[in-house]
């Protein structure tokens, strides 16, 4: 059996070409899983999205109840002792419209 000599340049083109291939392979399964990865931090970052927006409308919900106006009277009335004012105690200011 004959063994085929290469030269040196089919040598160097062929080890160029595995180079370029494999260089080409690492790149894509470094590109396929940087958007698998990218893609796993998406979903994470939707979901922390939607918790937030939540949080939102219960906080929201909290500060209508907090500020409502029959517990800002009652809060008036029994701890701070609050009474409506007696009319004497108001005072109406004369407008001079020009």
């Amino acid at each position: 059996m004959v063994r085929k000599k290469y030269t040196w340049k089919q040598l160097v083109v062929g080890g160029g070409l595995i180079i370029l291939f494999l260089g080409n392979l690492t790149f894509y399964i470094w590109y396929q899983s940087e958007s698998i990865r990218l893609g796993y931090k998406i979903h994470e970052l939707e979901m922390k999205v939607e918790q937030l927006k939540e949080e939102i409308k219960r906080l929201e919900t909290k500060k209508e109840s907090l500020l409502s106006l029959e517990r800002i009277d009652r809060i008036a009335r029994e701890e701070l002792n609050l009474q409506d004012p007696k009319p004497e105690q108001i005072i109406f200011e004369n407008q001079v419209s020009q």
